[in-house]
């Protein structure tokens, strides 16, 4: 778990800068979704996976819309215009859209305890909006960005909550060689036109190098490692890994000088940390009961 989040804190910074030099977000999430199904079908060949029947295949083309294609298409792209600091926290709050789309679809209950930590987490995701809605550059901030990340992750929550029962069915290759395969399939016609017209000839070595990264350990390896995880250890210690991220973003992104940390952004930080403990704590209480 803390390699899978530190290679996802790492892809905020690296695919950052990729995407300013050279590669654009459409170019980049094109890369990033067709990578990762060739190599998931190719990690496939080297595993017993039991087949899937049609109709499977089917609603995973429906999961790939929700968990890979919004989400991925949604983080970034408004990676590429926001700052990788704001990116990486917004990105965290993935669990507080997961809470309340349980609630609403799942009929999970609602206690005080997770209430107030929706409430808290969103004052947080409100205030790092109004900081980039305010900001004069993209170093600290910009809310189309920032909007954008956190339409990827109310995406991805709603893909747990309508696809959970899939997700369990299969293992992990088998879920994601699908998913992706189904995802490149649908962004593919969309974007091959804009792919093609990027001038690669001015692209540096250190582009292909950062989205080779964004590819390999910030997707392909990063979702198996992420579900190794959750196979061995509790919700609860599984949880406390979200942190990791945001810290490596942060530091990495601030010292190669392509984003700026400031004040707001350390109590926007704290507060949807705060919000995302207090639903993993009263979840923890509920399941350890």
């Amino acid at each position: 778990m803390f390699l899978a989040c530190a290679f996802w804190g790492l892809m905020a910074p690296l695919g950052k800068d990729a995407m300013t030099h050279g590669l654009d977000g459409m170019t980049m999430v094109t890369f990033r979704v067709c990578g990762a199904a060739a190599l998931f079908w190719m990690a496939s060949l080297f595993t017993d996976a039991k087949p899937v029947p049609r109709k499977d295949v089917m609603r995973f083309a429906a999961a790939a819309v929700f968990g890979i294609m919004f989400n991925q298409c949604g983080y970034t792209i408004g990676l590429s215009i926001t700052s990788p600091i704001n990116a990486s926290i917004v990105t965290t709050s993935m669990p507080i859209f997961a809470m309340v789309l349980s609630a609403l679809i799942l009929k999970e209950p609602l206690t005080a305890k997770k209430a107030s930590g929706v409430a808290i987490g969103c004052c947080g995701a409100i205030m790092l909006i109004v900081n980039s809605a305010a900001a004069q550059t993209a170093q600290v901030g910009d809310i189309r960005g920032d909007l954008c990340c956190l339409g990827a992750q109310f995406s991805y929550a709603l893909y747990l909550a309508l696809f959970n029962p899939l997700i369990k069915k299969y293992d992990v290759i088998t879920v994601n060689k699908w998913m992706f395969l189904w995802a490149a399939l649908l962004i593919t016609p969309f974007s091959f036109t804009h792919v093609a017209s990027t001038p690669w000839a001015e692209v540096p070595l250190s582009s292909w190098l950062e989205a080779a990264y964004v590819v390999g350990c910030g997707t392909f390896a990063a979702y198996i490692l992420c579900v190794a995880g959750q196979r061995v250890l509790r919700p609860t210690v599984v949880s406390s890994y979200n942190y990791v991220q945001p810290a490596v973003s942060v530091v990495v992104s601030v010292c190669a000088g392509i984003a700026i940390l400031n004040a707001s952004h350390a109590l926007a930080l704290a507060l949807v940390f705060l919000g995302v403990w207090l639903i993993n704590k009263s979840r923890s209480r509920k399941q350890e009961g």
